[in-house]
């Protein structure tokens, strides 16, 4: 997202199957972010687990389900920021 926008440098974006699935990916990064210290600005969506946001300042992270991934297309509405593939 460097250059393109000036609120992050990097957005995660991946998808769950379920809204218990995006719960859990999202309990886990969590847990994550806690252990390694990592205070969260924002966290939002985690009740309803359709789409839970997670900004810690240069990364803004995004739990979809599948569904809510195609519709809203946040890899095609910032499609000019450089993508990097993770397994």
């Amino acid at each position: 997202m460097k250059g393109v926008v000036n609120f992050c440098d990097y957005f995660v974006i991946c998808s769950g199957t379920t809204d218990r699935h995006v719960g859990g990916i999202a309990d886990n990064i969590e847990d994550g972010l806690y252990e390694l210290g990592i205070k969260t600005k924002l966290k939002q969506g985690v009740k309803k687990s359709d789409w839970v946001v997670f900004d810690v300042g240069d990364v803004v992270t995004h739990v979809f389900q599948k569904q809510s991934r195609k519709f809203y297309a946040l890899d095609h509405l910032w499609q000019e920021a450089k993508r990097i593939e993770l397994d």
